[in-house]
């Protein structure tokens, strides 16, 4: 047999260094590949008032008094606020036996009380009485199983980034509570178990209840985050706050107008474009001024009608067209409204208004110029046969061509007129707007694109066309999408702004929903027609902005300091969507088809 070899002192201490060495090794390996590890705080640091998890501060608090009765939903003022929050309810049944079995005694005290009083010829005491009343009831709603008996623990535990923070928030959640008298408490000395109770393990520590039965304890029900969904509508997005779904008619709301604030690529279109494809799969028919191209390939994907306009095109459209209403009043007023929408277009044509140093505005006309032109276009509708009578509505219009030639044969400042209008007749933009119409919009989906217009001739046409559609919604009454991108470019004159303020305004009346799409934050809300439109605008979606724009929408939409700080960060395709008096942090969220459809770039298919 082998001799057993005796090792030295020195080997034996080497011996034991590196199997010491090895177990560090594995203990550490172990360690770093831990769950617990990887997502535990670095720190925790447990005070009288509050704890410290890492960088964050926490403090928890319970609830330990309520008022007589609780209204339904009362909690969604809490669980809606914009604070960083944690809430615990721990809720134990109770055997009705033994609840009956204390009501009875309870019972026995509270009227032996009322009758030592009643023998001592006190005043009767309401709350005696009142809480007589509540126990007999309770008891007859228990005996049948009406009711349950449960005790109820609520415990709510804040998180900020300092104490000073944590402090104001601590007290706008005790401002919540006293409002609808319920109080509560900090777990002092308990900061630890107010932790853990509040943690989802389940371990209720601190152990402060309350006795409730089913009705009240049903009012406490948690899931009443802000909620936008209805039984009809089309998907928006994806509700941020509770994952559920943005299903929303616009059409339920007093109007159906939305606007659309968002910076360059932040996906304002890519939603836009998204709507307008689910409504018209519920019948709605969309129209849309498309300044930048960006429509055509949805408009061919549906079969719909893209109409582009520009000096080399075609395509025609005659301003001084009245609209076909079948409505008595809108006929007797048809001609009335349309010479005061020509007023507005002459004015845009003739340079608008002017802006001097010391901030006067100079008209492009002069009071005896309107005068001449107001008699000049009642004039030259008479030439063709139209009156205020809606029966020779029938006839004809008349062109810009028929205008000029009435401006150059008047007397006054009708000549002079004429020559500034001989560029849209046999001028440079000659023929687009100054032949008969042969443009058709019967389609569920029409386009208009003005980007090949020249810059000068652009907020004209936006004018013209949005007159040409009106006159169309105003003849037949559908469910209609009017989309206006890029809309900074009419509110820069005052005359097109006004315009699509009355578009606003007078919307709802013909079925129509006016969607108002802008990037220029500054200059649509720095006007006075772009604060009205959305004032009339019961919808509104804020995407991404940049950091000058969050400061003028929360003025506006008198946004809390969250949503401010998370509307200049929001990641593409998320946003604010307001609709009526609620508003939710909305994901917008498209199939793999419609993404196909709507992006830009089909070769990047996550591209808003």
């Amino acid at each position: 047999m082998p001799k057993k070899k005796n090792l030295s002192a020195a080997e034996i201490a080497a011996q034991s260094q590196l199997n010491e060495d090895l177990a560090i090794q594995r203990a550490f390996e172990q360690g770093i590949t831990t769950l617990r590890d990887l997502i535990s705080p670095s720190s925790i640091e447990i005070h009288s008032d509050h704890f410290r998890l890492g960088t964050k501060y926490g403090r928890t608090l319970y609830i330990y008094g309520y008022p007589r009765s609780l209204y339904t939903g009362w909690l969604s003022p809490l669980i809606n606020i914009d604070e960083v929050l944690d809430i615990s309810m721990y809720i134990y049944p109770v055997d009705t036996g033994v609840v009956m079995k204390n009501l009875r005694k309870k019972v026995t005290q509270l009227e032996a009380s009322m009758n030592v009083n009643a023998e001592r010829g006190k005043v009767r005491d309401p709350e005696l009485e009142a809480a007589i009343t509540d126990a007999e009831e309770l008891r007859d709603q228990l005996q049948v199983g009406a009711e349950k008996f449960f005790r109820f623990g609520l415990y709510v535990t804040l998180w900020a980034d300092s104490l000073d923070e944590l402090r104001f928030v601590q007290q706008k959640i005790e401002t919540l509570f006293g409002q609808q008298m319920v109080f509560s408490k900090v777990a002092s000395s308990q900061q630890e178990q107010g932790m853990q109770s509040c943690l989802p393990q389940c371990t209720d520590q601190l152990q402060i209840r309350r006795n409730m039965n089913t009705g009240a304890i049903s009012t406490s029900f948690p899931f009443t985050s802000a909620d936008l969904t209805q039984e009809k509508g089309i998907l928006y997005g994806i509700n941020m706050h509770n994952n559920g779904l943005v299903i929303f008619d616009r059409f339920s709301l007093e109007n159906a107008n939305m606007v659309v604030f968002a910076k360059s690529g932040a996906g304002k279109s890519f939603t836009v474009k998204l709507e307008a494809l689910r409504s018209m799969m519920v019948g709605a028919e969309i129209i849309i001024i498309d300044p930048e191209n960006e429509y055509q390939k949805l408009c061919d994907a549906v079969g719909g009608s893209y109409i582009r306009l520009s000096l080399n095109s075609d395509v025609r459209i005659n301003p001084f067209d009245l609209p076909k209403v079948v409505d008595a009043e809108d006929a007797n007023d048809a001609l009335r409204a349309n010479l005061v929408t020509l007023h507005g277009l002459f004015r845009l044509m003739l340079g608008g208004t002017a802006t001097g140093p010391n901030g006067s505005v100079t008209p492009a006309l002069t009071a005896e110029e309107e005068a001449d032109l107001d008699q000049a276009l009642i004039d030259t509708y008479a030439r063709a046969g139209i009156t205020s009578d809606p029966l020779t509505h029938q006839s004809t219009s008349p062109t810009i061509i028929n205008l000029y030639d009435t401006l150059l044969h008047m007397e006054g400042t009708g000549p002079s007129l004429a020559n500034r209008l001989r560029k849209y007749t046999t001028g440079t933009f000659a023929g687009i707007f100054s032949q008969q119409s042969n443009v058709d919009i019967n389609n569920p989906m029409v386009v208009f694109n003005i980007r090949d217009l020249e810059d000068e001739l652009r907020p004209v046409a936006m004018y013209i066309v949005l007159s040409h559609i009106w006159n169309v919604v105003r003849a037949e009454q559908k469910r209609r999408l009017l989309i206006v991108d890029e809309a900074w470019q009419l509110m820069q004159h005052e005359d097109s702004a006004n315009f699509l303020f009355s578009l606003a305004k007078r919307a709802r009346k013909y079925y129509l929903g006016l969607s108002t799409i802008t990037q220029d934050v500054e200059d649509f809300m720095g006007t006075k027609m772009g604060r009205a439109i959305v004032a009339n605008s019961s919808m509104q979606l804020l995407l991404k902005q940049s950091a000058s724009a969050v400061d003028v929408l929360s003025d506006v939409f008198k946004l809390t300091d969250e949503e401010k700080k998370r509307l200049a960060n929001f990641p593409v395709g998320q946003g604010l969507f307001f609709a009526g008096s609620n508003h939710v942090h909305i994901q917008v969220i498209a199939s793999e088809t419609e993404e196909q459809l709507i992006t830009t770039n089909p070769t990047q298919t996550t591209q808003r």
